[in-house]
């Protein structure tokens, strides 16, 4: 154990000889004065990891001592013990940000259970953490040695890889994460197998009920029953959150939970390609994208299109309510939020928000995040791995205007759903591919006519309509990128990998693209 430097100020502290005795045997080393006067006077000559305080002492109070402590040494945790229960006490403690307080009497097992509340807790963290897992790492890998699992079993595997991804971050050697990625790894070997084997049942021959919530399904399946259920006046707010994974949703979770509680945490399946012009497209028209290109050809555009291809969400959406028929006329509003003013702007105009039914937002930043960390030397450094690049999601979302926007949601009462069009993951293993020129340029689905490439880790669709996918021309298919796969052409490919390698990608099959949250949250 390390051996830890404590300090201990009491004017009593005689008496607590005993205590001080009992954690010298547990291998602490104890520093004691009897005012406060000489605990500063300690503090300033040397460094402790940790300072009891008694708040009632002649001279300088516990609470005077603890402010000019906290001047000298500002991160030093102080402990404050006192015989009174004034709550004015507690909170000018707490104010000054005490690490723990306690009440007189106090013995030797409480003082050393907040010392390890507060010194040991990373390591007993970690211990119990790695212990933890590796005893998971065992049923998720007998899980998938028991044959094809359904699509509530893989959300079950994908939460608790999640769970102990963060858990395995906020320890202190993180001696785990390496065999945690190659779980992961296996993890998207075989759910490759199970889109292999299942996806074109679900597209053509299952029931609705015997395949997983998909794109196409989620406004309808999930959206409208808020909708249908809402007795309140105020409007349902609809956020999307292009690109958003599961790990991201989890860690600006904990920060919406002060102000929402989940009603339901769903985690749906995106459709192929998981690209925001197919996926998001979906999610809006409430159609697979070949019905889409036949319902809908005044707004679809294909890959081989010119033109933005998610320009028309706000329509799509509109014509997919006119389908529910039976839900009258629902009042509904569409933005879409590129740049932090258009957000601002939102904001300052939230009460003209609260005349609707709906209100649907849609907001990129992750995904230009994503493309930003690829383009962008300085942000790839930031980001250079999944831990990093949560970490920068969740400070740009508090620190974003639409941080603001959901307090406001919050303080009017009104529910809100979260949710995404597909997720991303790091592409590192490059995949040689020959396409000719109209072949579209995404890094894990490529689309095109007599496209050239080892069938070994990818998923074919031969026939496009076989996924629901628009065919261009008799010897069109696309070829999806598995696990962490990513096209390269041959030309140039040492340039081209060096590129794009360790960049955050989506469009392919991976349990991160294609598993992805719909959270459902009422205001506390």
């Amino acid at each position: 154990m390390q051996s830890y430097q404590i300090l201990w100020a009491d004017d009593e502290i005689e008496l607590l000889k005993p205590h001080i005795l009992f954690l010298e045997k547990k291998g602490y080393a104890i520093t004691s004065v009897n005012n406060g006067a000489d605990a500063l006077e300690a503090c300033e000559e040397g460094y402790f990891d940790l300072v009891f305080l008694d708040e009632n002492m002649p001279g300088m109070s516990g609470l005077e001592t603890l402010s000019q402590i906290k001047a000298v040494r500002p991160n030093v945790p102080v402990v404050m013990i006192t015989k009174s229960e004034e709550e004015y006490i507690m909170e000018d403690a707490i104010g000054a940000n005490i690490a723990d307080y306690l009440i007189k009497p106090v013995n030797p097992n409480q003082i050393l259970l907040s010392i390890k509340r507060i010194l040991d807790k990373k390591r007993i963290f970690s211990e119990k953490t790695n212990q933890s897992y590796q005893q998971d790492f065992r049923n998720i890998t007998m899980a998938m040695m028991q044959g094809d699992m359904p699509f509530e079993e893989w959300v079950d595997v994908y939460k608790k890889l999640t769970h102990w991804e963060l858990e395995i971050e906020n320890t202190e050697t993180k001696s785990m994460k390496e065999v945690l990625e190659m779980q992961k790894d296996e993890v998207n070997t075989n759910f490759t197998k199970y889109i292999r084997n299942n996806y074109d049942y679900w597209m053509n021959d299952a029931d609705e009920d015997e395949r997983p919530i998909m794109s196409h399904d989620l406004l309808r399946r999930c959206l409208l029953p808020i909708l249908r259920e809402n007795k309140t006046k105020k409007p349902v707010f609809f956020l999307v959150l292009d690109n958003l994974r599961y790990d991201q949703w989890k860690v600006i979770e904990a920060h919406i939970a002060d102000y929402f509680n989940v009603v339901e945490e769903k985690i749906y399946c995106s459709i192929l390609p998981t690209t925001t012009a197919y996926a998001r497209n979906a999610i809006f028209s409430g159609m697979m994208p070949d019905q889409m290109a036949k319902k809908h050809s005044d707004i679809w555009l294909d890959d081989q299109d010119e033109g933005g291809k998610n320009n028309s969400e706000e329509e799509f959406l509109r014509r997919q309510m006119k389908t529910w028929r039976a839900e009258g006329n629902l009042r509904m509003t569409y933005h879409k939020i590129l740049k932090n003013q258009q957000a601002k702007s939102l904001v300052d105009d939230f009460s003209n928000l609260l005349n609707y039914d709906l209100v649907a937002l849609v907001f990129n930043f992750v995904d230009m995040l994503s493309h930003a960390r690829t383009d962008t030397a300085f942000v790839r450094e930031l980001a250079p791995d999944e831990a990093a690049y949560r970490s920068v999601t969740k400070s740009w979302f508090l620190h974003s205007p639409i941080w603001e926007l959901i307090r406001l949601v919050s303080e009017q009462k009104a529910q809100l759903v979260i949710t995404t069009d597909h997720g991303t993951i790091r592409a590192k293993k490059p995949y040689k591919i020959i396409g000719d020129r109209n072949t579209n340029t995404n890094l894990r689905y490529k689309q095109g006519r007599n496209l050239n490439y080892d069938p070994k880790n990818v998923v074919v669709a031969s026939n496009p309509l076989d996924f629901k996918l628009p065919k261009n021309g008799v010897s069109s298919s696309f070829v999806f990128a598995t696990e962490d796969y990513f096209f390269a052409y041959p030309n140039n490919y040492n340039y081209y990998v060096k590129y794009y390698k360790d960049t955050f990608q989506h469009g392919g099959v991976s349990i991160e693209e294609m598993l992805i949250p719909f959270v459902h949250l009422e205001p506390k």
